[in-house]
């Protein structure tokens, strides 16, 4: 796979000042990728930060008590907040309205469990969605509907979001977040001027790739982080100029890239924006393609949302009080393909809440102590440890 190590890639649309909501939403997003580099230093790591907040965003509809507090500490923000809601659903009638852009969101619920008025209520306001019932005592089946979901709301590009065994008959709940963009350059690569160079990785080997390469007139500025690390963001236009690409790297070759994450806000971003000036430049960059599936649970604890992983404590009683619920893990599929005529990207993430008051299946595959005790007496008569099969 290439070897993504000088390059940090951020969408984003170029109408400054989408509002209060959205540029939370976006540190919030930027504050996870931070995690999830930091655990993939030298690795690729490709994200939806608008894909996450959604679904989050969702999930806090539906928490209370201490999971709300956290939920909100964590994303910055609450859409129970007076005036937020309409912000998002704004927010996601602009972007579906740009052409190139579509994105939907949407909840699979147990079919047998009861939503709170108010939950329902509120999912309509703010997502312009409304729940679907589906079975999820047959889980192949419920992951064939989300992955067709998801498929229709892709453009196909992630026709198999999530794999067979991924949902169980105690799954109760599927918040799901797609998106799918697909612009051309404002100025296209030339095709012809690609060319095979040596691309120096973060591990320190070089692997050669297809380097694109276009001499135009681009926005572009020079930075330091509040580190003191020097680094240039040039700007590269999709057609129609309201969306773009910005290209971040450092300077000195052997700094690493979460260097830069961390330093980056929505603030940041404004900042490059209003201080960018057009420059003449030679832009060389590798045509790419880049397909990430990731768990985001553990990044997500690490922001001080452990308990909403927890039965004992999560508090999601706005959803539902028939069972009490949990997240069992939070998914993000990404795929983007970078090339001389433009970009394409699709992204599904999907939150998976379930209930324990399913039976519960015990499954001693370590190992176990086991004794043998005489109820009456109380005596316990044998006992011991299975730590490995006898061979026969």
């Amino acid at each position: 796979m290439l070897c993504f190590a000088c390059i940090f890639l951020l969408l984003t649309l170029s109408r400054a000042g989408l509002g209060s909501l959205q540029d939370k939403q976006t540190d919030f997003g930027l504050k996870v990728f931070l995690q999830l580099s930091q655990d993939s230093v030298d690795k690729n790591v490709v994200f939806s930060p608008y894909g996450v907040a959604s679904v989050l965003s969702m999930a806090q509809l539906g928490a209370a008590g201490n999971t709300n507090k956290a939920l909100t500490a964590a994303l910055g923000f609450s859409l129970r907040e007076r005036g937020l809601s309409r912000q998002q659903r704004l927010l996601q009638r602009d972007l579906s309205s740009e052409e190139g852009v579509e994105t939907a969101s949407g909840v699979m619920v147990e079919r047998k469990m009861s939503l709170e008025k108010g939950y329902r209520r509120a999912l309509a306001k703010a997502f312009q969605t409304h729940p679907h019932q589906v079975d999820f005592t047959k889980p192949d089946q419920a992951v064939n509907i989300i992955n067709s979901w998801v498929s229709d709301h892709t453009a196909g590009a992630i026709p198999e979001f999530l794999a067979s065994g991924s949902l169980t008959d105690e799954t109760r709940l599927v918040l799901l977040n797609a998106l799918h963009f697909q612009a051309l350059w404002k100025v296209p690569f030339d095709p012809k001027l690609t060319q095979e160079r040596m691309f120096h990785c973060a591990n320190g080997s070089a692997v050669p790739v297809h380097m694109m390469r276009l001499t135009n007139q681009f926005n572009y500025g020079e930075f330091v982080t509040t580190d003191g690390v020097d680094y240039d963001v040039i700007e590269v236009p999709y057609e129609g100029d309201s969306l773009s690409m910005f290209l971040v790297s450092p300077f000195e070759p052997e700094v690493p890239l979460n260097v830069l994450s961390a330093d980056l806000s929505s603030q940041k971003i404004q900042q490059w924006r209003a201080e960018l000036r057009s420059a003449k430049r030679q832009l060389a960059m590798p045509r790419f393609t880049l397909d990430s599936e990731v768990n985001l649970k553990t990044a997500l604890m690490k922001m001080g949302l452990k308990d909403m992983f927890n039965l004992a404590n999560a508090d999601f009683t706005r959803i539902t009080t028939d069972e009490r619920l949990c997240v069992s893990k939070v998914l993000q599929r990404v795929k983007i393909e970078v090339n001389e005529r433009g970009t394409e990207g699709a992204a599904a993430t999907a939150a998976i809440m379930f209930s324990r008051m399913a039976v519960e299946e015990i499954t001693l595959d370590r190992p176990f102590l086991f004794l043998i005790q005489h109820k009456h007496t109380g005596a316990v008569l044998f006992m011991g440890q299975f730590n490995q099969p006898e061979l026969q």
